[in-house]
């Protein structure tokens, strides 16, 4: 399955649980506010989280003499795309992230750790991969599964405080559904994160597919998620929780059961796809 279809059939999952949800609690006022307030949050979260998040991780901006700078505009010429802002982050440990509404307002930053670990072609293969997140419109797609994310919790939240004492709606015979109720309360949010996760998952598949037709070396991208992977074991990044998503390689490790809510595939299930394109 593409994973554009795994998208879509992902987003049109959250919707259909929130739908349910609605109709469990009998009545859509009270789950049209919800959602309204968390369009709202997550509508500023998409014009502003730009200048946030570069902020958060102290981020300079470098400009055309700098070979990050002339390495991103040339990647961006090659896919077709408005040259982003280019940012380094004072940090040893290597990664990078893509931010931005849209490819006219994007940027790029990448920490001083990766540009000290890589070799100029598995940085080329970084900075396509973040391109690609670009070209792909995923900060929108992040948002918008943000949105129906954040809309269910914030609506078992409201039945755990208002549903719980009034009862969840049974239309068999008009009575109260408490099991279906409770199910609801302490699932819903649950299934609505390990589904947002299974975006972003699918998304950063998708972002290295596209850096490996960017950059013509899908080699280079294989070599630079390992690389970057192995070090920063040894020295992760002290990132933010909310912010996890937005980076090349999750900044915080995830095995077992928390691997469901990782926000990144493993790194060898990457690598083995991009090497597949190959055959």
């Amino acid at each position: 399955m593409g994973n554009g279809v795994k998208t879509a059939l992902l987003l049109g999952a959250l919707s259909g649980m929130l739908l349910m949800i609605g109709d469990l609690l009998g009545g859509a006022q009270g789950l049209m506010v919800a959602f309204a307030f968390a369009a709202v949050m997550n509508l500023g979260s998409y014009w502003f989280s730009d200048k946030i998040v570069l902020r958060m991780y102290r981020a300079q901006e470098v400009g055309p003499s700098h070979a990050l700078y002339q390495m991103t505009e040339r990647l961006a010429r090659q896919a077709n795309l408005p040259r982003p802002k280019v940012y380094i982050i004072p940090d040893r440990s290597p990664n990078a992230f893509a931010t931005g509404r849209n490819p006219q307002h994007a940027a790029v930053a990448a920490t001083q750790g990766i540009m000290e670990v890589l070799a100029p072609h598995e940085l080329e293969g970084v900075i396509a991969h973040e391109l690609a997140h670009v070209k792909h419109r995923d900060i929108l797609i992040s948002s918008v599964a943000a949105t129906i994310a954040a809309a269910i919790m914030m609506t078992a939240r409201i039945a755990m405080y208002a549903g719980l004492f009034a009862g969840g709606r049974d239309d068999r015979d008009g009575q109260s559904n408490p099991i279906a109720l409770l199910a609801m309360m302490f699932l819903a949010p649950i299934a609505a994160m390990l589904i947002q996760m299974a975006i972003s998952r699918s998304r950063e598949y998708a972002a290295d597919a596209g850096a490996a037709r960017i950059t013509g070396n899908p080699y280079a991208l294989a070599d630079a998620l390992r690389k970057i992977e192995a070090i920063a074991k040894r020295a992760p990044l002290d990132a933010n929780p909310a912010t996890a998503h937005m980076f090349i390689v999750k900044p915080f490790s995830g095995v077992g059961l928390m691997s469901l809510f990782s926000t990144h595939p493993p790194t060898e299930k990457r690598v083995q796809a991009l090497l597949q394109g190959l055959r």
